[in-house]
């Protein structure tokens, strides 16, 4: 049994208390996107962040980012290149979402 269930999902609030309620990012070519905080957990030691474009309705599909500690403690938020692992977090927040 994967440790990515609803049980052991923590929330947290560490990107909103660094950054606020609405995060910039920007693109390779420097074009900078801004989004809503929509939710941040923790589960399996990993932490994630829940991100819809701003003005973006409901109905759009969320941004799933890892949340990433740096040696000095800032954080940064990085895409889930590892298939399995974007697999268990896309589905946990679909069952934290729309719980049968």
């Amino acid at each position: 049994m994967t440790a990515y269930n609803r049980e052991n999902v923590v929330w947290t609030s560490r990107i909103q208390e660094a950054f606020g309620p609405v995060v910039e990012l920007q693109d390779e070519q420097g074009k900078s996107t801004y989004y809503q905080v929509e939710k941040e957990f923790e589960v399996a030691g990993h932490s994630y962040v829940v991100l819809r474009p701003d003005g973006s309705s409901k109905s759009d599909e969320p941004e799933i980012l890892k949340v990433v500690a740096g040696a000095d403690g800032e954080l940064s938020l990085e895409t889930i290149d590892d298939d399995d692992e974007w697999e268990e977090v896309s589905e946990l927040y679909d069952e934290l979402t729309f719980p049968e």
